[in-house]
């Protein structure tokens, strides 16, 4: 796995599938033909040390980058070092990732496999997989809140980063700015956690220093996205639309400057909690 791809932007497909096609479709009042856009969706299957782990619906772009997004946000490494080979093969719609991983990380791995094994089919179930879903992480060491005017015209600026989005729509985006106000890099997804992950993983394999900055996402806040911010050490978090409660309390809990940009007012700093001026 090359450690540092060459910088970009925006979402690049990296595998055979194109990120979008036309289709054909005829209209309900009075049956003309016209066709369209539409994002495209694959499924990923990502296995660790020959181990079957995850699949999921993904859209086909910067999968590299979503492997260790996804693998640091999911607590299966604790950094990008511990990957030491990530294989691609593609055939069809459907994709499957070979992941080498440190011998620590797939011992930690294996053990969560132990403990969630025997449960139902009804998703998270019995104490182990609760103590998953809602882990120990560490409290962020704090950080200001960013400059009111970094956030002037957000929305319309981060368009530039939403290739997919603009061509097809149906797609989630999450972006990255730096220390001085610039949008740096963006990822794009139909999963709002797949861009999230898209994104980490892109500031990961290029090096790209967190301090200062700031994590934006198109989509709802939802406690997931603020554990994967955690795990990756950014210390704001933008969100266009509004957080869960859940969410707030973790994002308070652990030191995480959590602001939600309505449509049409002012950020609403949500985390940490403001006093007063007397």
């Amino acid at each position: 796995m090359s450690t540092k791809p060459p910088a970009c932007a925006a979402s690049v497909p990296l595998t055979a599938p194109a990120a979008s096609n036309r289709y054909d479709y005829s209209q309900l009042t009075d049956d003309s033909q016209a066709s369209t856009a539409l994002a495209e969706e694959v499924a990923l299957a990502i296995a660790y040390n020959g181990i079957n782990q995850a699949v999921m619906l993904v859209s086909p772009t910067d999968l590299e980058d979503f492997i260790v997004g996804f693998s640091l946000g999911s607590g299966i490494i604790a950094s990008p070092d511990e990957i030491y080979d990530l294989k691609l093969n593609s055939r069809d719609s459907a994709i499957s990732a070979e992941v080498e991983i440190a011998s620590r990380a797939f011992w930690n791995l294996k053990n969560q496999r132990r403990q969630l094994a025997g449960t139902s089919g009804c998703g998270l179930c019995g104490v182990e997989a609760l103590e998953q879903a809602l882990p120990e992480l560490s409290v962020l060491p704090g950080a200001p809140l960013p400059p009111a005017h970094w956030l002037d015209g957000l929305r319309q600026r981060i368009d530039a980063f939403q290739p997919l989005g603009q061509h097809c729509g149906a797609v989630h985006a999450a972006l990255f700015m730096n220390n001085q106000g610039e949008l740096l890099l963006g990822r794009e997804d139909i999963g709002r956690h797949n861009a999230l992950d898209k994104l980490i993983g892109a500031l990961l394999r290029q090096h790209i220093s967190l301090d200062g900055g700031l994590a934006i996402v198109t989509s709802r806040c939802s406690l997931e996205l603020i554990q994967k911010v955690l795990r990756a050490g950014i210390q704001t978090l933008v969100s266009l639309s509004s957080p869960t409660g859940l969410a707030l309390q973790w994002a308070r809990r652990h030191n995480l400057n959590l602001i939600h940009l309505p449509k049409h007012s002012a950020p609403r700093v949500f985390s940490p909690v403001l006093e007063n001026p007397s």
